[in-house]
């Protein structure tokens, strides 16, 4: 008589088979997440920095960071802002929720030129931010914006 169905072995190979792809497969997960805050941290950075520049030609002097770009700093997963002032030689440090990975700072109000300074620690602490140090080396300088404001 055949029985149908599997032996215990047959069901334990199959369970240690799944739990090794499962041990391969979540480290990449987790990395794959990691991958995108790099990402998604960058972008943001280079947008603002490109969003700052505009701003300044246009209005010649710095505002407060929701009038002069529409980047999502502020939301609840990082990467995160903690400031909204940048007119004033403010600085805006963009973080991956704990660690500092990115400072932007301004020129103070009534600076002929304005001045955007892009520095990131010297000791990046976290996976993010030092890969971001890393993806982010072109910009880290002090860009000059010229401009005294658009005359209609």
């Amino acid at each position: 008589m055949k029985r149908a169905g599997f032996t215990m072995i047959e069901l334990i190979f199959v369970i240690v088979i799944l739990g090794i792809l499962a041990a391969v497969a979540i480290p990449k997960l987790a990395a794959t997440r990691d991958d995108a805050k790099i990402s998604k941290l960058a972008s943001n950075a280079a947008t603002a920095l490109a969003d700052f520049g505009s701003y300044y030609t246009s209005q010649g002097q710095f505002d407060t960071l929701a009038d002069m770009t529409n980047v999502a700093f502020g939301t609840t997963a990082a990467p995160t802002v903690t400031t909204t002032d940048v007119g004033g030689g403010a600085a805006i440090n963009i973080t991956d929720g704990t660690n500092v990975c990115m400072t932007f700072t301004t020129t103070a109000a009534g600076v002929v030129d304005g001045n955007v300074t892009i520095s990131v620690p010297a000791a990046p602490t976290g996976n993010v931010c030092q890969a971001i140090a890393v993806s982010t080396v072109e910009m880290q300088k002090t860009h000059t914006f010229g401009g005294k404001g658009v005359v209609y």
